[in-house]
């Protein structure tokens, strides 16, 4: 084998983990190569053409604020914006871009290309090679036996280890329709010690726009005040372009019940465990067999094309029972298919046999980033994608990796969950995962994330002077509205009145004012205005601040209590089945899972607090006699 390139970090899959792992390693300064089967769908969007959500839209902005660039392609792409849960409280509100698939994934491109330390390759890597002395990453080797040797190696091969597509009882390899499988990479895996496991994914199929009624659906535009994912200023206003609700019915319910046995999923000819928080039709219609109806959206594949997306409508049944559903739909009784629903099985491979840096423990150098860890969705895969480029870069030069705790993020969070839990199904990231997600809004991602992504060296300075700007913009509002006091006139006590039904008795700062749950910045506004000229991200996250101040407090108080916990160090070699206190199902779980902390310990399911305060007390001993130890040294070297 002759070695024809080097680099200090090799990327292998070039979706959105593989983006953003291949930009975040080249921008700390290491020769970076992303390789890809096929260099035309970087940064394709396989499935909904949609960035954001509900606990999604907090990963987006999360990896913006370190220095990602998933925020930057959405929000340069975007064909519609808007902001879900607007009435509720700040902890659950989100932001959801439906995108131009196109646009995306050709600016994506463009700024891969433009990155100097960066290169692209197309090729398929079918082998690793290691060290022998140590099993640690040393090479890989493409289909046509071209060897490329690096430092770490980055794995973020999505839904194409083995990959094997499913329409009705047809099935073909396949990543995703059109595009070949991955094969090699699984089998050197578990040579390397590595389990793997079987999951599936779905995609609904794409429509005739020309082909469709709209004139009797409900219209869903946009917002019209705009937000965006990025901190970073001077984003694109664009046109927008609606989305349309339709329903289905009893009839698509009997069409898919009379049916049921042809679908793969039902037979058995599938194995693979399905995402339960983005079911199947098919799905849907079994578990709530109370409901007569579902809602699903037709949304815009892109500006310049026709293409729609029926969102809900994932199935694997056969193309012409398909037809025959969509054509229950009301608007769709005419509708044409461009490309029918699939399902895909694709090879994954357990999260717990990571390490929180995201390298496998048992390969040193190898990191594994995206649905091959056991996740869906694209924000899921580019958080995990930031964070191992990161600790690839950092592993080069032997720094310690970044490690987000759970607290910290909805990134820590879902690595957290990853590395800790035994994941049987697509993992896809929810606000009720976090126990702090008052803390981990989207509105002040920058605020957590941002001065460690200055810290490690990936925000540069254009970033980091936007983010000061900010701060300081807070922190005139903020002393504005302590400084502001109002007189309670007959005036201002009728606006209060008029908006939200209270008056204020005695003199009072605005800030005072504000801490009232019913009163708003738009009120404030008509009451003393000046805050016209403050920018609407800098109100919203004051506004939240001060409102919701003793709930903050509290929830900081707990994580202080936690990150005593996660000082309390596990020792990785530790042998858990020769504590006798320990319960039979910690140690098999903990001798598996191997934390690397007490915090982590106590997340593990199925592991009790008595088990855990084995744990504390077992390490607390070792502690003192390690300290006695020491002691006893520095005695003896002490001349008489």
């Amino acid at each position: 084998m002759s070695v024809i390139e080097k680099a200090d970090v090799i990327v292998i899959g070039a979706g959105h983990a593989g983006i953003e792992a291949a930009m975040a390693a080249a921008r700390l300064g290491c020769k970076t190569l992303l390789m890809t089967m096929n260099l035309d769908t970087i940064g394709q969007m396989s499935c909904n053409p949609a960035i954001g959500g509900p606990a999604k839209s907090q990963l987006v902005r999360e990896v913006d604020a370190l220095g990602g660039v998933m925020g930057i392609c959405a929000d340069a792409t975007y064909l519609q914006m808007k902001t879900l849960n607007a009435s509720k409280g700040p902890a659950v509100r989100a932001l959801r871009a439906q995108s131009d698939k196109a646009e995306y994934r050709a600016f994506a491109r463009q700024l891969v290309e433009s990155e100097p330390n960066l290169k692209l390759r197309q090729t398929m890597i079918t082998k690793i090679h290691v060290n022998p002395a140590d099993n640690s990453f040393n090479s890989v080797e493409d289909n046509l036996g071209i060897v490329y040797k690096a430092h770490t190696l980055v794995i973020t091969t999505g839904t194409f280890l083995n990959g094997k597509l499913w329409v009705g009882e047809k099935s073909m390899g396949g990543g995703r329709p059109g595009e070949s499988g991955s094969y090699g990479i699984t089998g050197c895996l578990t040579d390397l010690g590595l389990k793997t496991g079987r999951l599936k994914t779905g995609t609904p199929p794409r429509i005739d726009g020309r082909t469709i009624d709209f004139a009797g659906l409900e219209v869903h535009p946009g917002d019209a005040e705009l937000k965006f994912f990025s901190f970073l200023p001077n984003r694109p206003v664009r046109e927008q372009l609606p989305c349309y609700l339709t329903r289905t019915n009893p009839r698509t319910h009997k069409l898919i019940d009379d049916n049921l046995h042809r679908s793969p999923m039902y037979s058995g000819k599938m194995q693979g465990t399905g995402p339960r928080y983005c079911p199947s039709i098919e799905d849907k219609v079994q578990r709530f067999r109370d409901k007569d109806t579902h809602h699903l959206f037709i949304e815009p594949e892109g500006k310049n094309t026709y293409e729609m997306y029926l969102q809900g409508f994932s199935t694997c049944l056969p193309y012409e029972i398909q037809i025959d559903m969509i054509h229950t739909l009301p608007g769709l009784e005419k509708a044409e298919v461009l490309r029918p629903a699939c399902a895909v099985e694709y090879d994954y491979f357990p999260a717990y046999q990571l390490l929180p840096s995201l390298m496998a423990k048992v390969v040193p150098g190898v990191f594994l980033a995206g649905q091959i860890n056991g996740t869906s969705g694209y924000e899921e895969a580019a958080s995990q994608g930031l964070i191992a480029g990161i600790n690839a870069a950092r592993y080069c030069s032997d720094q310690e990796p970044l490690i987000l705790p759970r607290e910290s993020s909805y990134i820590g969070t879902l690595i957290d969950d990853l590395v800790t839990k035994e994941i049987h199904e697509p993992y896809r990231m929810l606000t009720s995962r976090s126990e702090y997600r008052l803390l981990l809004r989207q509105d002040n991602a920058d605020q957590r994330l941002t001065p460690i992504g200055k810290n490690i060296g990936l925000v540069d300075s254009q970033r980091w002077s936007v983010f000061q700007k900010k701060n300081e913009a807070i922190a005139i509002e903020q002393e504005r509205l302590k400084s502001t006091k109002i007189e309670p006139t007959d005036e201002i006590n009728e606006i209060l009145q008029e908006a939200c039904g209270e008056i204020v008795r005695d003199k009072t700062s605005l800030f005072q004012l504000l801490r009232r749950p019913a009163i708003t910045y738009a009120i404030l506004e008509r009451i003393e205005p000046g805050c016209g000229q403050v920018a609407s991200d800098v109100l919203e996250f004051v506004e939240t601040e001060i409102k919701y101040e003793g709930y903050l407090e509290r929830q900081n108080r707990s994580i202080q209590q936690l990150s005593e916990a996660h000082k309390v160090k596990l020792p990785v070699n530790m042998d858990y089945t020769a504590i006798k206190q320990l319960s039979n199902e910690a140690k098999e779980k903990l001798n598996r899972l191997k934390p690397t902390d007490l915090g982590q310990a106590a997340r593990i399911p199925g592991l009790t607090p008595a088990d855990i305060s084995v744990l504390q007390i077992l390490m607390s001993r070792q502690k003192m006699a390690a300290e006695a130890l020491k002691a006893e040294q520095q005695s003896k070297e002490v001349p008489a």
